[in-house]
């Protein structure tokens, strides 16, 4: 039965400890055969990507924890250079991988070792799951999420109903992947107020969108597929319409009078 990573979204805080602790784990610690240390710089096995999106008063921060090397697309490539195992974890033997410098070129999250001469990426932290003795037997990124957001196991013990990954054939899946936003402030430009309660629906070849200015006057469509979108915000017979499109970037846009 294939191990998988499971990733929460909607519980991750972007703390780093994922990242943490696989450098506490790998920096400073060879396990061979199934890892040479890792370099302190340079190379993230688990790294999680900060991105801020929108623009103004309207911005969110989303937090994605990125586990590379853990694809069957690198057993498809070369199968020469890994581990055998039941489990399936995509494990880089050292010894094996010599010289092969165009795994880590292939591959986004696999690094290359200059000193080694020796690609890199994550192993499942395969020698404590297969060390009895140990007291830990997930991985280390796993054990340090303090929230729960990181869970590891059997394919079998997870719900993937609606679960995505980032790539075919990897053995990282996803809830609750950010997508796109739309917001702003509307207002009133002869009454110098905020608009509130004005309805606003946002439509495109993705669906409709609804929402309602809030108390603030601002208006969030959260979570909504990146699309080229036709705006429309009304209130007591005034309506405003402008296209927006979310396919290169969220829009956290200027703010909006209700003519």
């Amino acid at each position: 039965m294939s191990k998988i990573f499971y990733v929460d979204l909607e519980k991750c805080t972007g703390c780093h400890s994922c990242q943490i602790g696989c450098k506490d784990e790998h920096c400073g610690n060879a396990w061979l055969p199934y890892a040479a240390e890792q370099p302190e710089i340079g190379q993230f096995w688990c790294r999680v990507d900060e991105k801020e999106r929108g623009a103004g008063s309207h911005v969110r921060v989303s937090y994605v924890p990125k586990i590379g090397a853990q694809t069957e697309a690198i057993r498809a490539y070369a199968p020469e250079v890994l581990m055998e195992r039941e489990d399936r974890l995509i494990v880089i033997e050292p010894e094996k991988a010599k010289g092969r410098k165009d795994i880590a070129e292939k591959f986004d999250g696999v690094y290359w070792n200059e000193e080694l001469q020796i690609p890199q990426g994550c192993t499942g932290c395969a020698h404590l799951i297969d060390d009895a003795d140990s007291p830990i037997r997930i991985p280390r990124c796993v054990d340090n999420c303090p929230v729960g957001a990181l869970r590891f196991g059997d394919e079998s013990e997870f719900d993937l109903a609606g679960a995505e990954q980032l790539e075919e054939g990897s053995h990282v899946y996803y809830k609750g992947l950010p997508q796109t936003f739309i917001a702003a402030t509307v207002y009133d430009p002869e009454a110098m107020e905020i608009v509130e309660g004005a309805k606003v629906t946002a439509k495109s070849d993705a669906g409709t969108f609804e929402t309602e200015t809030d108390i603030w006057g601002d208006f969030w469509l959260k979570e909504i597929p990146a699309a080229d979108y036709t705006v429309t915000i009304e209130k007591d017979g005034k309506v405003k319409e402008l296209a927006v499109s979310t396919l290169e970037k969220d829009q956290g846009l200027p703010d909006i009078a209700l003519a």
